[in-house]
């Protein structure tokens, strides 16, 4: 079923959204059709045209990690920290902050996220020195007495893959690690790798997966100005609309969805309990102009056509798609024009939702969050529902779950990301038997 190599499984999820903490609280928020979107309270979002978005605002990272080990994080990088320890401890797997041994050299590490800053607050306080009484900044005082007024870890603290650095320290993994850089498609792909590397030995288990803090002020002032985000701010948690006719654009949720992937065999030895096996993996690109999608979805149909090659099923054994779900226009059209053409004649019959609506897209994180959701699918037997799907584009037609979650007992479901310029990533991930 998976091809050549060992077979890899899924034993441990750490999920943190909008919706809750564990994959416990997100999955039956999920399933209930709740919602974490509201307005963004962390700072005065006015300025922006997009002031909606799914926060975590009650997280607290010292229930994962010492107040040491936070000094030198930024808010992504705590939420990636704290994704690991809740990986790991739904594994089973004994660790060192439990008190355990170093995971050591035959565990890997394989994160995807969309950091570019450090912390920021202290860095604009200490900033305002440098400002003359004209209002313009004066460069050469800060050329002068800059090991003074910036903040002594600030660039540790913004280096992009600081969450490898962190929760390999914390954890004692000393195996294969890789930081991928990008939005849905960097935690997707670094899924896809952590189960390659599994597969041919280079590793027993992996954590993987991916992590944003995309509600963050700076994170939203990029990500404001690229005509993705919806600005219908007045229809609060209706605002995201995935794959309905009245769809505007998307919104950015903070979190993480980190995995443990495992060796079958020496997962069943210890009695770890096994949510779904990873079976395959695919990517591709549009490699067209960001950030319209291609019209036909082409890197997406190949990412899809791909990771079931590699899984050695056909389409119609599909019983789940976790579908991207981008609420533009452009991006839901080419998505089900991608599905339809990986799919064949099988497309109108795989049932397709997308968390996001509850969520938020979580950047960096969206791909990996997709690929919990479809674990979990296959571990419950449940498809959740897209929510705020009232009135379906039939540019976008696909059996799509709306309403209520359907009882469907999937034997193998597709998890897809797609980045904002081009990437594609689909995930095969099956029932185990």
């Amino acid at each position: 079923m998976s091809g050549s190599g060992r077979q890899v499984v899924v034993s441990g999820i750490g999920l943190l959204t909008a919706l809750g903490e564990g994959h416990e609280a997100n999955w039956k928020a999920l399933v209930a059709g709740e919602s974490g979107i509201g307005p963004l309270r962390a700072y005065d979002p006015q300025p922006l045209q997009t002031r909606l978005g799914g926060e975590m605002p009650d997280f607290d990272a010292t229930r994962y990690a010492t107040r040491r080990q936070l000094r030198t994080v930024n808010r992504g990088d705590s939420l990636a920290l704290s994704a690991a320890r809740l990986a790991l401890d739904d594994a089973g797997l004994p660790h060192k902050m439990d008190g355990g041994d170093e995971l050591g050299y035959r565990t890997g590490l394989y994160l995807g996220g969309n950091k570019s800053l450090g912390r920021m607050e202290q860095l604009i306080e200490e900033l305002k020195v440098i400002r003359r009484p004209d209002g313009t900044a004066d460069l050469a005082h800060l050329a002068r007495h800059g090991d003074v007024i910036m903040p002594p870890l600030f660039f540790v603290e913004g280096l992009p893959s600081g969450a490898v650095f962190n929760i390999s320290q914390t954890y004692g993994i000393r195996g294969s690690s890789t930081f991928f850089a990008g939005y849905a498609d960097a935690g997707a792909n670094a899924i896809g790798r952590a189960m390659r590397a599994v597969r041919r030995g280079d590793a027993d288990v992996a954590i993987a997966g991916g992590y944003d803090d995309a509600t963050s002020w700076w994170s939203m002032t990029l990500l404001d100005r690229l005509g993705i985000l919806t600005t219908r701010n007045d229809l609060g948690k209706e605002a995201y609309r995935p794959y309905d006719r009245d769809r505007s654009g998307g919104l950015p949720g903070e979190g993480a969805a980190l995995l443990v992937l495992e060796e079958k065999q020496a997962a069943l030895r210890r009695g770890a309990r096994i949510y779904a096996e990873l079976t395959g993996y695919g990517a591709g690109h549009d490699a067209r102009t960001p950030p319209a999608a291609d019209p036909e979805g082409r890197g997406l149909a190949r990412a899809v056509r791909r990771s079931l090659e590699d899984a050695r099923l056909d389409a119609g054994d599909l019983g789940y798609i976790a579908s991207d779900g981008s609420g533009t226009r452009s991006g839901d059209e080419s998505e089900a024009v991608a599905l339809r053409t990986a799919l064949g004649a099988a497309a109108p019959t795989v049932p397709v939702s997308t968390p996001k609506p509850q969520t938020g897209h979580l950047v960096g994180g969206g791909g990996a969050l997709n690929a919990a959701v479809a674990a979990l699918a296959l571990h419950h037997g449940t498809v959740p529902a897209t929510l705020n799907l009232d009135r379906p584009d039939p540019a976008c037609a696909l059996d799509h779950v709306r309403g209520a979650a359907r009882e469907t007992r999937p034997a193998h479901a597709v998890a897809l990301a797609r980045g904002i310029e081009g990437q594609a990533v689909a995930l095969t991930l099956s029932r185990p038997a």
